[in-house]
């Protein structure tokens, strides 16, 4: 853990934390410079604030197909799954081309290198190919959810939060407006009495009020540490990263709300998936195997993602370790509320590829109740029903589930009634 009292030092532990390659620096002027600068497009949650705007399909999603499976992703425990699949040798398995995974610094440049073709197999938080595909009428499909859990709520050591209530008249960061994490958090304010509400920081808040604001997520440790927000909701291994550096404190984890919710997604251009259906189910096979592969021996799979093994991600094992394992057996845990529901028996994240229409079906509904920056209109009319057979492509995944069982011992997993459930929200 760092002792580090002010935010320079913080700033400083971190940017060795995570190394040069991936430094809150760095992180900042690569966005901007292969981001939304200059390129003409607003998308949601951008690190420049833009309100969302039009995508274009560009030309040659089949024409200029190669066969290579090319991954986009956001260097955080929710791409294990693709990351995975490249490092055991899972597609070259399925008789696939695959190039070296590229680490992409923010969530709206993978959306625009997706939209452009770059990347044919990413992983995106599963509020965005809802806003891509009714917004933009851009032909992105789910294919599967890329993992469950593995997001929390952290709270700085100045303030003394033991609830939800207790965020009053506080600032929290999110990662970005279509995430779950934004969902999450605003069912959980508004259960505690609260209103969430979007200011520029430093404007009074009213007891009631508390303050949503975008931060890219190597921002979120040292923001807190200096105390500049009071919490922030994001995904592993960045809660991991606020513990040891900055001090923080897990208020509560977001499986322990919402069980086994869904967060990142696997996706692709539904034009490509009608074209290449062989190819495909090729692709599906590899990330379901892998899946199961992470579910059944987390930590060793942390330590390979970790710099100090094959450097998909660029934090240390002991970092990643503690973003994909540590649960249940750390006490503290329990006795501080940050789980309540230790039946559930879910871990901090898990991996489970079957893309339950019930949360689908729930998050439609969740986003017309969420508060985001822009333009939401397009929500009103949708219909959850058309929607969960219209983003989601259930052939793949389903028919790659049969070859590959190792999801079966996932924790939500009912064998009785194995591809339905019941969503369960406790606040």
């Amino acid at each position: 853990m760092c002792n580090c009292d002010n935010h320079h030092d913080i700033d400083s532990e971190l940017d060795r934390l995570l190394d040069r390659s991936f430094s809150r620096r760095n992180f900042l002027r690569t966005a901007a410079v292969g981001g939304l600068a200059g390129s003409g497009l607003a998308l949601p949650g951008s690190l420049f604030g833009a309100e969302p705007g039009s995508l274009e399909e560009p030309e040659g999603v089949v024409s200029d197909f190669d066969g290579v499976v090319r991954i986009g992703y956001i260097p955080i425990t929710d791409a294990a799954a693709l990351l995975v699949a490249h490092s055991e040798g899972y597609f070259e398995d399925e008789g696939l081309e695959v190039a070296d995974p590229q680490l992409i610094r923010g969530w709206s440049p993978l959306i625009e290198s997706f939209a452009a073709n770059r990347f044919n197999l990413v992983h995106l938080l599963k509020p965005i190919p809802l806003w891509m595909r009714y917004q933009n009428d851009f032909p992105v499909k789910i294919m599967s959810w890329a993992h469950t859990n593995g997001s929390a709520v952290v709270t700085g050591r100045h303030v003394d939060v033991q609830s939800f209530a207790d965020l009053g008249g506080k600032s929290v960061a999110v990662p970005y407006w279509y995430s779950m994490h934004n969902v999450v958090m605003q069912m959980a304010l508004r259960d505690a009495g609260l209103t969430p509400v979007i200011r520029d920081q430093g404007d009074a808040l009213e007891a009631h009020e508390v303050n949503l604001m975008l931060m890219p997520p190597p921002d979120m440790p040292p923001a807190l540490a200096a105390r500049s927000i009071d919490a922030y909701i994001v995904a592993e291994p960045f809660n991991a990263a606020g513990e040891l550096l900055a001090r923080g404190n897990v208020l509560r984890f977001t499986g322990d709300i919402w069980k086994n919710h869904p967060c990142c997604v696997v996706c692709m251009n539904e034009r490509l998936t009608d074209r290449e259906p062989e190819w495909t189910q090729k692709v599906m096979n590899a990330v379901v195997r892998a899946q199961g592969t992470i579910q059944e021996d987390k930590k060793s799979v942390a330590t390979m993602l970790s710099r100090d093994g094959k450097g998909y991600l660029p934090m240390p094992a002991n970092v990643v370790e503690r973003a994909m394992t540590n649960y249940h057996d750390d006490s503290t845990y329990a006795d501080s509320g940050a789980i309540r529901h230790p039946e559930w028996e879910n871990g901090r994240i898990d991996f489970s590829p079957w893309p339950y229409p019930s949360a689908t079906k729930m998050l439609v509904g969740a986003m017309n109740e969420t508060l985001v920056g822009g333009d939401t209109t397009f929500l009103e009319g949708l219909d959850p029903d058309f929607v969960t057979d219209d983003l989601v492509n259930y052939d793949f995944v389903r028919k790659a589930m049969e070859t590959h069982t190792a999801w079966q011992g996932a924790p939500g997993v009912d064998m009785d009634s194995p591809y339905a459930r019941e969503e369960v929200v406790v606040l």
